[in-house]
């Protein structure tokens, strides 16, 4: 590997300030409580996450974004409108194929579109971070939180989007309603240098295949072999890929999972985590969406199992927690991360808060 490799590998590493954040507090929480850690990460999300990383990029490189934004820009010539049909794409998508999936598909094109047209692609990755927090509460599969309370009720597949349709359509519309006043009706303006050029079609194809591959060893929980299929097709297909993924957010989740599995295992917490069955519903359904802020909404959800039978008070709670603070979800660290701008982590908050406190107010209203 060239040394222009290697630097272009360390980069992020060494500039990732939130990356740096999580090391340390995990340091201070082991310090305080020394625990195994390889037993408080996920990974089976992490394989999933970077797999997905890969195939993304992947098609990235072939230049498939580029042509499907071309045709989307010339189709949709106003940008409330187009932002109407990126909002909800991601809503829609993350409804069926998960929230992060739906990010990995979404944002690259979203990104794509700058380089196409003088689009607010910020304000654009903000609202579709938010779309698949709305979309993805809807069914059972849309999101791992609703996967955990789905696998922990007695409802059937019907039954639980049955129990969150009230939230998820009030919440979409809501999210539609913002989005049609955030975006201004005016004809988008196009960059004179955007013009046509073919994509690379077998490295298209090679991407869809691998894709498949992938899907097909995590439906028969094999994942590392999945992973390991992907980066093989890339060491023959375009070794380049490997190179130009964000390396560093894989790491992010790993230390996010260790922090959170630290300070739920500290002596300290304890006492106070075995109150948590006998709080009424409202201080438990508000503490499902604080712990959301604090540890993410994945987390929150599996400690209040471990007190509170699976319900709409804790699936309305936990998905709402998933609006406000970026870790409030990991969907919105990684659209945030994939923007690749560090600007628009204090914007986000400019609207996910707000979203927070309707979604809040909305969901105690429903229940």
């Amino acid at each position: 590997m060239s040394s222009h490799a290697v630097t272009r590998l360390l980069r992020p590493f060494l500039h990732d300030r939130f990356l740096h954040a999580l090391l340390l507090i995990g340091v201070l929480l082991f310090a305080l409580e020394p625990q195994p850690l390889a037993q408080f990460i996920d990974w089976r999300t992490i394989i999933t996450l970077l797999g997905l990383m890969l195939l993304t990029k992947g098609v990235e490189v072939s230049g498939y974004f580029d042509f499907i934004g071309r045709q989307i820009v010339n189709r949709l010539r106003s940008e409330r409108w187009l932002a109407l049909f990126l909002v909800f794409s991601a809503a829609l998508l993350s409804s069926f194929l998960t929230n992060d999936v739906a990010l990995f598909i979404v944002i690259p094109l979203t990104i794509t579109l700058k380089k196409l047209s003088a689009l607010p692609v910020n304000r654009l990755i903000i609202f579709q971070a938010l779309a698949v927090n709305a979309g993805s509460l809807l069914t059972p599969i849309g999101n791992p939180q609703n996967i955990l309370l789905w696998s922990k009720s007695s409802l059937s597949f019907l039954g639980f989007i049955g129990q969150m349709a009230p939230f998820g359509v009030v919440m979409m519309l809501s999210l539609l309603a913002v989005t049609w006043f955030s975006f201004p009706a005016r004809d988008i303006v196009k960059k004179a240098q955007a013009q046509s050029y073919p994509y690379q079609k077998p490295l298209l194809i090679g991407c869809l295949v691998l894709y498949g591959v992938f899907l097909i060893c995590l439906d028969f929980a094999l994942p590392l072999y999945g992973l390991l299929a992907v980066f093989v097709g890339f060491l023959l297909l375009a070794r380049r890929v490997l190179l130009q993924i964000d390396w560093s957010l894989i790491f992010v989740f790993i230390a996010m999972f260790i922090d959170v599995g630290l300070f739920t295992r500290l002596p300290a917490m304890q006492p106070w985590f075995s109150h948590i069955a006998a709080l009424p519903e409202g201080a438990v359904y508000a503490l499902g969406i604080g712990l959301s802020q604090i540890i993410s909404n994945v987390p929150a959800t599996i400690l209040l199992l471990n007190y509170v039978p699976s319900s709409a008070l804790v699936a309305y709670a936990v998905n709402a927690g998933g609006f406000g603070l970026a870790i409030g979800s990991l969907a919105n660290l990684i659209a945030l991360r994939m923007a690749g701008d560090r600007r628009i982590w204090l914007r986000f908050h400019y609207y996910s808060l707000p979203f927070l406190a309707w979604a809040a107010l909305v969901g105690w209203w429903l229940l």
